[in-house]
């Protein structure tokens, strides 16, 4: 029951994610040419577009690997992993969530320390239009909390079929 739930809800949260990223990479596309268009053509660079286009790539990444976590699309060792036994690849992985944990946790507690102290000093982008700063430095620690979630997710599903309590398809996988 709580493994559905989770699964739920780690499943909207990751389209959603995978909707905004379509969206960030579609404004970074036709900004990023309208730039270079800007720029080197009609000789009038923009004041704003280059600083939007850092912030969209960060937050990009944010989405991004939420979607790709939720949809095991990061790429993995396939030296050892890809013709391992389901059992197998679960061990594996439980092997190795601790270290995704201690990453995650330091890029939370770190990012969200950067991102108050970005709030607390109301940084602007310094350029001739000031763009907050704060509300990127919160995407970060917000997005590692979604991706931990994903990552305890996987390692219960990991456990139960480490336990036989759970087999997983190739198409979960």
């Amino acid at each position: 029951m709580l493994m559905r739930q989770l699964e739920r809800v780690t499943g909207a949260i990751s389209e959603v994610t995978g909707r905004i990223g379509w969206f960030l990479i579609l404004y970074c596309m036709t900004l990023g040419v309208s730039d270079v268009f800007m720029r080197y053509v009609l000789n009038a660079p923009s004041q704003w577009i280059g600083t939007t286009l850092q912030a969209a790539m960060v937050l990009l990444a944010c989405v991004g690997g939420i979607y790709a976590l939720q949809h095991d699309s990061f790429v993995k060792l396939d030296l050892f992993y890809a013709n391992a036994s389901t059992r197998s690849k679960a061990l594996l992985d439980v092997i190795t969530a601790p270290f995704a944990v201690l990453f995650l946790g330091a890029l939370i507690l770190k990012g969200y320390e950067a991102a108050s102290l970005s709030l607390m000093l109301n940084q602007h982008t310094p350029t001739s239009v000031p763009i907050p700063i704060y509300p990127i430095k919160y995407a970060i620690p917000v997005s590692g909390a979604f991706v931990l979630l994903i990552v305890i997710k996987h390692f219960i599903r990991d456990l139960r079929t480490i336990w036989g309590l759970e087999t997983a398809t190739e198409d979960e996988v």
